[in-house]
This record gives C-alpha cells, sequence and structure tokens, in this order.
C-alpha cells in the first residue's frame, strides 16, 4: 500500500511539474560593492525580489575600493560596481575603457571621519598637526585620499605634507591600535566600531571641507559595452535598485522600513549590533540615482593637481545619468514617511 502510494505522489508531482509555467531564467549579473551602510539599500531590493521581478539574480562580492577592480569591471568580469570615485576611473576614461558613472551610491552627508589614534590625541588637535603623521586611506588613489586632501587643504598643506598608507576599512582598527597609522579615514560603520572599541577619536568631518555639496562620494561604475547590448535590463536594474534606495532613505529617515534594513546589515556582517546602527547616524543617498556633476569634476580636479591622473574630461564622457533618470521618471515623486525627520539627504 505505502509503494502504491509513493508512486502515484510520485506521478502527480510529474504530472504537476509538467503543467507548471515555465519559469524565465534569471540573468546573473556580477556586482562589487565596498561594504558600507548603504548597502542596506541593495540588500532589502534583494531580500524583497526586486531584482528576481526583473529576471536578474546578483552575484555580489565585497570589495576593498573601487580602485582595485576598475580593470575587472573594463574586462565585463563585473558588470556593475559600487564604490568611491578613485582616481583610476579617471584614468580608465582617459584610456577609452568601457565605463562610465550611472549613479549615486553615497553623497553628503556622509559621516566619514579623520580620527586619530587615542595615544596621540592631545598631540593632534588641528590641520596643521597633521603635518609629517601617516594617514591610512583604503586604496591607492581612492575617494578617502580626495577627502584627506580636502582637508589638508585647509591649512595650505598638500598629500606630499603627510604619509598615506594603504590599508582596507576592515583593518584600519587594527593598524591604528598596532600604531602602524597615526590617523585614518574611517566610513560608518567602522568609525563607529572603531570609536567604540576605545581605538581612537573622532577628529575631522570631511564634509566640513568638501565643496561643491553634495559630495559626490560613491557611485555605480558600469560596463558600457556589456550595457549597450543589454538596455533594456540595465533600465530594469535601476527601477530594481532605486526601490531600494528608497526603503533606504525611508530608514534614514526612520521610516517603517528602518527595523528591516538594520536587521538585513546585521545578517549580512556590516555591523554586528542592531542597537549600534540605531544609535549612529547612515551615510545619505540620492533618490534620484543622479550623482553631483559640480562634485566629480571637482574629485577630477584634485586627482590631476596631485598627479594622480594626466588629463581630465568633459562630463559628458565621466556621467551617464539615462539609466536612473528613466527609473525615477517610472517610480515617480519620493515622499519621506516621517515628516518630523529634519535629518539632511535622502530626500
Amino acid at each position: 500500500m505505502k509503494r502504491i502510494s509513493l508512486i502515484a505522489m510520485t506521478a502527480s508531482l510529474a504530472l504537476g511539474t509538467m503543467l507548471a509555467p515555465v519559469q524565465a531564467q534569471e540573468v546573473v549579473l556580477k556586482v562589487g560593492t565596498a561594504r558600507a551602510i548603504s548597502v542596506g539599500a541593495t540588500l532589502f531590493a534583494i531580500e524583497h525580489g526586486f531584482f528576481k521581478e526583473a529576471g536578474i539574480k546578483l552575484d555580489m562580492d565585497y570589495i576593498n575600493s573601487s580602485a582595485d577592480v576598475m580593470a575587472m569591471v573594463a574586462q565585463n568580469q563585473y558588470q556593475i560596481v559600487e564604490g568611491g570615485i578613485s582616481a583610476g576611473y579617471f584614468n580608465a576614461v582617459e584610456k577609452k575603457l568601457p565605463l562610465s558613472i550611472v549613479a549615486d551610491r553615497t553623497s553628503s552627508p556622509l559621516f566619514h571621519n579623520i580620527m586619530v589614534r587615542n595615544e596621540l590625541k592631545d598631540q593632534i588637535k588641528t590641520v596643521k598637526d597633521l603635518k609629517g603623521r601617516s594617514i591610512a586611506s583604503n586604496g591607492p588613489g581612492s575617494i578617502t585620499t580626495y577627502e584627506v586632501g580636502k582637508v589638508l587643504a585647509s591649512a595650505g598643506m598638500t598629500l606630499a605634507d603627510v604619509e598615506i598608507k594603504i590599508v582596507p576599512f576592515t583593518q584600519m582598527g587594527l593598524a591604528l591600535k598596532n600604531g602602524a597609522v597615526d590617523l585614518a579615514l574611517l566610513i560608518p560603520p567602522f568609525t563607529y566600531q572603531v570609536r567604540d572599541q576605545g581605538l581612537a577619536s573622532m577628529l575631522f568631518d570631511p564634509d566640513d571641507y568638501q565643496k561643491p555639496q553634495p559630495v559626490a562620494l560613491a557611485v555605480n561604475i558600469i560596463n558600457t559595452d556589456w550595457a549597450a547590448k543589454n538596455k533594456s535590463l540595465v533600465e530594469k536594474y535601476y527601477v530594481a535598485y532605486l526601490k531600494g534606495v528608497r526603503a533606504y532613505c525611508q530608514a534614514y529617515h526612520g521610516g517603517s522600513t528602518r527595523a528591516e534594513i538594520v536587521d538585513l546589515l546585521v545578517k549580512s556582517g556590516t555591523e554586528r549590533s542592531a542597537e549600534n546602527l540605531n544609535a549612529y547616524p547612515w551615510q545619505s543617498r540620492s533618490v534620484t540615482g543622479r550623482v553631483n556633476p559640480e562634485s566629480v569634476l571637482d574629485e577630477q580636479d584634485f586627482y590631476f593637481a596631485n598627479k594622480l591622473i594626466t588629463a581630465k574630461q568633459t562630463i559628458d564622457k565621466l556621467i551617464d545619468h539615462s539609466y536612473v533618470d528613466a527609473a525615477a521618471k517610472q517610480l515617480g515623486p519620493f515622499v519621506v514617511e516621517n515628516k518630523d525627520s529634519k535629518l539632511p539627504g535622502c530626500r
């Protein structure tokens, strides 16, 4: 009897499979992303099936810096990378590699900080006190180098007046603890982790020194050859992406999605403590996905002045907003749920 029942069940399942509608195969996209609180937008979009609805499956890697993987994007090993605007991006565009900035990832207010190890906090109090000191940056010619440079410029100094050491964000706390560096440019959640562990003290917020605002700090960089062949897919990707960004921005302002995004960030290992995520501010984002072109040009000027790039490009060669503009138009206006939020940005 049991055998007959099993056979009947197997036949029924087989028939059900034959009659079930054929599911469209998802296109796998390889995406590299620097670990930061702002990744909560992408995590939310994955969790809620926004990419799946678009026929997309993300194969996502965490990277130390976009500067490390620019060649991999150009070779289409990554179709999209989310990270800082490094000197390497401008050099790649000069070489006519198939790359373009297409969307914002983080912009002011950023809550980054140049932090000083506690043993030196009584010796280093002003920007001029940075002269001759070692400062950790997460990648060669990375956007954090630009941030350090803008702070130094306020006291008439340049990168030549300090020693820049390349250290991944995840290792900066250890480098400060061991005295391998005097200071480090850290981003959330690492700023607060390092502070709360008693390894360093917050000293300078680069947002106080950077103009024009909002600073276009981290972006989406895409392989343009791949995008040109898959325009409809890329447009669908950014509709899904901006849905996640909007959920993130509601959470940023203390809205209904905050608890879930906090949970996703903890589960992803971005930050271990939900309590911490609720205690400190998050990086802002552009709800339309647009990047401030004046800020990008200022970054280009900085890299050129510091001989990290050899030529300048016009803005039309650096940014393509067509995908996010189409997505934002489809999604309509964004309205902050929490009317009492006074936080700037992300609206």
